[in-house]
């Protein structure tokens, strides 16, 4: 059995990771911004996967090849990536990376409206091989905040500090949210193309009748099938197509549910259980919903 120890390692402290990659004392013991060429720790005794408690805002110059659903594209600029506190992520492959951290504990946001706001973000929970891939300009704009948010830290603390710094991570997360949304539309041809395997997929799954064995398909199931996360499927499916994940894979079951109704006899039970619903009364409130008709209704207007 291979040796576990050094797979796993929790940092419940802005300290304690610099302390481990060797740096020196944070100025502010929830808030801190290092270059990743000030960071010294060979990679072989990295732990293969990492905790945090608390969230970390990074860009690096080389993230090399990304992956979009079942294929793989490469980037020969940079990106941003983002991680949540208590979400598990995997060490850097390419320890030689230019670029730059920023770590916030969860205490410093307490107080300010952004400790609700931080959680809207989906990109935080958005795979490493997801990143956000910036343009020129977009990198200018981030290295700007960045700048800014550097230089508060490194000037003496006063009863601005707070303010100031909670202001420009809050400018930052924006431009982010805005950035990912050029990406989606950038990058059009690429998703596109996801979303033709997502199309695949749902017809594979009710054309092998696996909604009679495992019951409605899930936004999880249609993302792990695709490679991607769950979030970063969905805002992607609203930003290009105006509807998430859960909204495609319902729009689908109504339109089998039409096309059923209107070629054969199955009583209305039957066909919520071929299309993976436990009960026909979540099917026909389902059905209504989408359509102001319930399925019987649907089924006389043909008639």
């Amino acid at each position: 059995m291979k040796d576990t120890k050094n797979k796993f390692h929790k940092f419940s402290s802005l300290s304690e990771f610099h302390h481990k990659f060797g740096l020196t004392k944070p100025e502010h013991p929830l808030i801190s911004f290092i270059s990743l060429e000030e960071m010294s720790m060979p990679e072989d005794i990295l732990p293969d996967f990492m905790v945090m408690e608390f969230y970390k805002i990074a860009y690096k110059d080389t993230i090399g090849s990304a992956k979009y659903g079942q294929s793989h594209y490469d980037f020969g600029e940079g990106g941003m990536v983002f991680t949540a506190p208590g979400q598990l992520f995997e060490k850097p492959k390419n320890n030689k990376s230019k670029g730059y951290i920023l770590l916030i504990h969860p205490d410093f946001l307490l107080s300010y409206p952004l400790a609700k706001k931080v959680k809207l973000y989906n990109y935080f929970t958005y795979a490493t091989d997801e990143a956000l891939h910036l343009s020129e300009k977009e990198k200018v704009t981030i290295f700007s905040v960045f700048n800014i948010i550097k230089e508060e830290l490194d000037s003496r603390i006063d009863n601005f500090s707070h303010d100031v710094l909670i202001s420009q991570i809050d400018l930052l997360l924006t431009y982010c949210e805005r950035f990912y949304k050029r990406q989606f539309i950038t990058e059009k041809a690429l998703n596109n193309g996801l979303i033709q395997q997502f199309e695949d997929i749902l017809n594979q799954y009710f054309n092998n009748e696996q909604a009679i064995q495992k019951g409605l398909p899930s936004v999880q199931y249609i993302a792990e099938q695709l490679n991607v996360s769950a979030n970063y499927l969905s805002d992607m499916l609203r930003s290009l197509t105006g509807s998430n994940t859960q909204q495609h894979i319902h729009n689908k079951l109504i339109e089998l549910a039409k096309e059923i109704l209107s070629t054969t006899d199955l009583s209305v039970a039957e066909i919520a259980y071929q299309l993976g619903f436990e009960y026909p009364q979540s099917f026909s409130r389902l059905f209504k919903t989408k359509t102001s008709m319930t399925p019987a209704q649907f089924r006389q207007s043909f008639n």
